[in-house]
């Protein structure tokens, strides 16, 4: 069975920095694009990072100069890093791996449970 993990979450105050980490197990990690999005209460999911499995980052525009998404393939995580962190940083973050063209022989996208970010003083 495929599964993410995520970690990392927790209370910080604005300006503050967190780390994410996922690990996905059950599958080749290096298959997968990944990616990180979060869901603020009452609004719909959205998309915070992505990265590539050749390693190239994407970003939204929110977020663009304050977070670094990064993959290790020999670890299978994926983590991100969380600088200066605003109140409406808050939400729960959701692991994502997207298996590309590979969804053509069998692979699925995968969503982790999620882990809630707190941005408050």
């Amino acid at each position: 069975q495929v599964q993410l993990v995520e970690s990392g979450g927790g209370l910080v105050q604005p300006g503050g920095s967190l780390r994410l980490s996922c690990l996905l197990s059950g599958s080749i990690f290096s298959i997968y694009n990944m990616g990180w999005y979060r869901q603020a209460p009452g609004k719909q999911r959205e998309l915070v990072a992505t990265i590539t499995k050749g390693g190239r980052p994407n970003y939204a525009d929110s977020v663009k100069g304050r977070f670094t998404i990064s993959r290790d393939n020999a670890k299978n995580t994926v983590d991100l890093r969380m600088n200066s962190l605003k109140p409406e940083d808050t939400a729960v973050y959701y692991c994502n791996a997207d298996p590309g063209i590979a969804k053509n022989i069998g692979y699925l996208e995968v969503w982790g449970q999620g882990t809630l970010v707190t941005v408050s003083s």
